[in-house]
């Protein structure tokens, strides 16, 4: 399949080649399947197989864009697209500065995030993964929901101004798990990301829903006083809160939009906690990596933020073209980023309830419908939900109503930061919108921040 794929991109190429025009062509792949629990049954199981071709048409200053959905043997149709925009480009509105053709000096092909187990997993062994994560979970009361997405992701460049080709394809799948309680309407959830089959393991599911249902069971329930808490938060709100930080942090693009709580004179000073290293490393494959961009740049592990110090912003081409930098290799579909682990070895949820502690700590595992409320000041907002606990310094544990947190990333990675985790865990953060892109960030599995305001309390679930 991989050489039908590149001869067809070079034919239309070839075609491409007799417009008076560059055309750069990108092939995107995706089999997906999706398996979704509702009421502890099966909801809804389907898969999909789409192809889509980006066509860009480059003339001087002017550059024009389509997208058709199609498959291999439409060749006809794909070189009326590129008809289409070739006649496009003459019409559209020159940009305020020369746009780069992507140029490949060489043929790249990478299929290390490539698992072939894991593509064709079967939905036997997908409901089975879920059996064993709620297996002796349910009740009457109890009811199981959840998700099981996988997929095969395929990339593929040719452009008018080499031969050369890029190819990319990966393997990832997503697993949540949800337990909720039909009268009292409390929930706790778990999840869990694979690059490849062996990372699935749903026994270790099962141990993290199985835990914080005994505890939301037993413990009482009650509404938080508003006011300041040490927390300690679960890699899905790390991960969510990194994710706001590449789009208004370290963006160059939205950074010279004003858009960005950063600014090129904090380059080279201490921004964040020294507990806080921040990189794109495109070598870790439980991130889908790609390993050179869409430009051809090699990619290699850079550092925006190093023991706290802010190193770099990350330009793509485009903002690189309109605004006059360096592209750092960025013009990618996701990065691959990874916050390093610290010092304390706190390695599960039941080792971190278990552990002595001289003050209260709200444990917060992930953020719902997380927002920005102002992205010069990094200003995000979300409320937990899906199993927080509030530890009591006296050992006992409560079951807190969910809260509302409102704080700006440069203060939860800030100063306040008092330790994070040796360990650490791939958290899936892909979109379920738009073509497959496959994203995981690798988080501390616990970040302590201390004295941080909730600015609302539930008075129930």
């Amino acid at each position: 399949m991989k050489e039908r794929i590149l001869q067809t991109l070079s034919d239309l190429r070839s075609y491409a080649l007799t417009k008076e025009c560059e055309i750069s062509l990108m092939y995107h792949e995706e089999k997906s399947a999706l398996m979704r629990f509702a009421n502890s049954a099966v909801s809804l199981n389907t898969n999909e197989h789409l192809i889509r071709l980006e066509i860009t048409a480059f003339s001087g200053r002017r550059r024009a864009g389509y997208e058709m959905i199609t498959d291999l043997n439409q060749v006809a149709e794909m070189k009326q697209s590129i008809d289409t925009v070739a006649d496009m480009v003459k019409h559209t509105q020159p940009l305020g500065y020369d746009p780069a053709v992507p140029e490949f000096l060489s043929s790249f092909a990478d299929e290390t995030a490539y698992d072939a187990a894991l593509a064709e997993i079967s939905n036997a062994e997908m409901l089975e993964t879920f059996n064993t994560a709620v297996a002796g979970l349910e009740t009457a009361d109890l009811w199981m929901s959840g998700i099981f997405s996988s997929g095969v992701n395929t990339v593929a460049q040719i452009t008018t101004r080499s031969e050369a080709t890029q190819f990319f394809r990966t393997t990832d799948a997503q697993v949540t798990a949800v337990l909720a309680h039909g009268t009292e309407k409390w929930e706790v959830q778990a999840e869990q990301s694979a690059q490849q089959k062996s990372d699935l393991r749903p026994q270790a599911i099962h141990d993290d829903l199985a835990f914080l249902v005994e505890r939301f069971a037993r413990d009482p329930e009650k509404q938080l006083p508003l006011g300041s808490y040490d927390i300690v938060l679960g890699p899905a709100a790390t991960a969510e809160l990194v994710s706001f930080m590449n789009w208004v942090g370290f963006n160059g693009g939205l950074m010279k939009r004003g858009y960005s709580c950063m600014s090129e004179e904090q380059i080279g000073e201490q921004v964040l906690s020294d507990k806080f290293t921040l990189v794109d490393d495109p070598t870790r494959r439980e991130t889908f990596p790609q390993k050179r961009d869409f430009m051809g740049i090699v990619r290699e592990p850079v550092s925006f933020f190093e023991d706290g110090v802010f190193k770099s912003f990350a330009w793509t081409q485009d903002d690189a073209d309109e605004f006059g930098v360096e592209p750092t290799g960025h013009t990618v579909g996701h990065k691959s980023l990874v916050l390093h682990g610290g010092t304390e070895d706190v390695a599960s949820l039941a080792a971190l309830v278990a552990a002595p502690r001289e003050r209260d700590l709200l444990y917060i595992p992930f953020l719902h419908y997380m927002n920005i409320v102002n992205p010069t000041q990094g200003l995000v907002t979300g409320s937990s939900r899906f199993g927080a606990l509030l530890l009591k310094a006296d050992g006992s544990v409560e079951i807190p109503y969910n809260v509302r947190l409102t704080q700006s990333i440069l203060d939860l990675f800030g100063e306040k930061v008092a330790w994070l985790s040796k360990q650490t865990v791939a958290y899936n953060t892909s979109s379920s919108y738009g073509a497959r892109n496959p994203t995981a960030v690798i988080v501390p599995q616990f970040i302590r921040v201390n004295d941080m305001a909730i600015s609302h309390a539930n008075a129930s679930f």
